[in-house]
């Protein structure tokens, strides 16, 4: 469980990592879903008691898998028109543009 609990920590990190450093977009959406994927991680190592998992906390992981999966999706497409519109996926280039 430890275990657990010390890798839900280090993808926090990582994914903070990204969030922070980098000025792709698309990089950024990547750090954002490995944070997620610590947070469900996290939850499911605190809700096992040694043989099984807690059904309530599972389904709780489940959902909130097809929301990061939604918002993966939506931020995409916002990505993508951004991408159009600049030329470019870092959020400099972004910036110049006005609207």
């Amino acid at each position: 469980m430890i275990v657990f609990a010390a890798t839900a920590l280090i993808l926090l990190f990582i994914g903070l990592y990204c969030v922070i450093s980098k000025r792709n977009m698309i990089k950024t959406v990547i750090g954002i879903e490995i944070i997620t994927t610590s947070v469900n991680l996290n939850f499911i190592s605190l809700a096992f008691n040694g043989e099984q998992t807690d059904p309530l906390v599972a389904s709780i992981v489940l959902i909130s898998i097809a929301i990061g999966a939604a918002i993966a999706a939506f931020a995409l497409s916002l990505i993508i028109n951004a991408f159009k519109q600049s030329g470019s996926a870092s959020t400099k280039k972004l910036r110049r543009l006005r609207w």
